[in-house]
C-alpha cells in the first residue's frame, strides 16, 4: 500500500505555491469585472464583410466611446461598451454597417450600473450559502465536524485557486468575469465536495471495520478511491479542452473556469482534505491522551 500521507507536507507546499501568487495578484490588482457587474451594453453583431476588430473599435472611439471588440467567429463580433442610449444605437449600428456591410444582431443588452452591483450581492451572497449548507450537510452526514471542516478548507483551496488565476488573467490578458464565471465557481464547489465525501466516505466504512490509526486507514481509502477519481476527472477535462478549443469566444471564460476547477478540485479532495482530516484526527486523539493521563 501506497503512504500516501507521508507526503502531506508537499501537498499543502504544492497548495501554497499555487494560491500564493493568486492571492497576491487578487489584493493588488483583483478580478476584472465584465458589464454584468460593472454596467454596459453587450452587443453582439455579424457583418457582410471580413473587417478587422480594430476598424470596428475606431467606429465607438469616433463617436467618444470606449469599446472592447472581440472576433467571436467567422465575420462576428461582441462588442462591450458604456451603457448606450437608442438613439447612439442607431447611429452606431449605420456606422458599423459602413465598415462591414449589412449586419445581423444577434444579442444587444444594456444592464445599469446598479442592477450590476445587485448581481455581484448575489453572487457573492450564493457562494457563501452554499458553503454554509456544505458545511452542515458534511458534518451532519459523518456526525463528525472535522469532516465538515475539512471539506470547507478544501474548498477554500479551490477558491482562492480559481479566482487567483483568473486575477493572473486578468492583469495579464485583460481576462474579465461574468456571472458564468460565479456559476463556475459554485460548480467547481459542488463537484470539489462530492469528490471529497467519497474519499470521506471510504474512510468511515475502512473505520468502522478496523482499529487502525486514522493515517493508515486514509491511506487505504486514497489508494482504493483514487483511480476512481482521476478517470472521473479525465472523462470532463477531456470535454472541456474540446470545448474550450472548439467553443466561442462567448464560453471561453466559462470553459477554463471549469477547466481550472476540475483540476483543483480533484487534487484538493485526495491530496488536501484527506491529510488534513488526518492531521485533525491525530491532534484529537493525542489530546484525549493528555486529558486522561492528567486525570490518572
Amino acid at each position: 500500500m501506497i503512504n500516501f500521507m507521508k507526503y502531506k507536507l508537499i501537498y499543502f507546499l504544492i497548495s501554497l505555491s499555487v494560491i500564493g501568487p493568486g492571492v497576491f495578484f487578487l489584493l493588488t490588482s483583483g478580478l476584472k469585472p465584465s458589464i454584468d457587474f460593472t454596467g454596459g451594453t453587450l452587443w453582439e453583431i455579424r457583418g457582410e464583410k471580413e473587417v478587422e476588430s480594430g476598424t470596428l473599435k475606431e467606429v465607438f472611439a469616433a463617436q467618444d466611446l470606449a469599446a472592447e471588440v472581440q472576433s467571436s467567429g467567422e465575420k462576428q463580433f461582441l462588442i462591450k461598451t458604456v451603457p448606450l442610449e437608442e438613439s447612439q444605437h442607431v447611429l452606431l449600428a449605420e456606422k458599423l454597417a459602413e465598415k462591414a456591410g449589412e449586419i445581423e444582431e444577434i444579442r444587444y443588452e444594456t444592464l445599469g450600473p446598479r442592477l450590476g452591483a445587485e448581481l455581484l450581492r448575489k453572487a457573492l451572497l450564493a457562494v457563501v450559502l452554499a458553503t454554509a449548507v456544505i458545511l452542515l450537510y458534511v458534518a451532519y452526514r459523518f456526525k463528525n465536524l472535522a469532516y465538515g471542516a475539512a471539506a470547507i478548507l478544501a474548498m477554500l483551496h479551490d477558491t482562492l485557486v480559481l479566482l487567483g488565476v483568473f486575477a493572473i488573467l486578468g492583469f495579464l490578458f485583460g481576462v474579465e468575469v461574468d456571472t458564468l464565471f460565479v456559476t463556475a465557481v459554485l460548480t467547481t464547489l459542488s463537484f470539489s465536495v462530492h469528490d471529497t465525501i467519497v474519499v470521506f466516505d471510504r474512510i468511515r466504512e475502512i473505520h468502522r471495520k478496523t482499529e487502525l490509526s486514522y493515517e493508515v486507514v486514509a491511506n487505504q481509502a486514497t489508494e482504493e478511491t483514487l483511480v476512481r477519481s482521476l478517470n472521473n476527472s479525465l472523462t470532463i477535462i477531456f470535454m472541456l479542452v474540446a470545448l474550450l478549443i472548439l467553443g466561442g469566444e462567448s464560453l471561453r471564460t466559462f470553459t477554463g473556469a471549469l477547466l481550472v476547477g476540475t483540476v483543483t478540485g480533484t487534487f484538493s479532495s485526495t491530496f488536501n482534505a484527506v491529510p488534513l482530516l488526518a492531521v485533525w484526527e491525530k491532534f484529537s486523539r493525542q489530546r484525549s491522551l493528555r486529558g486522561i493521563l492528567r486525570l490518572r
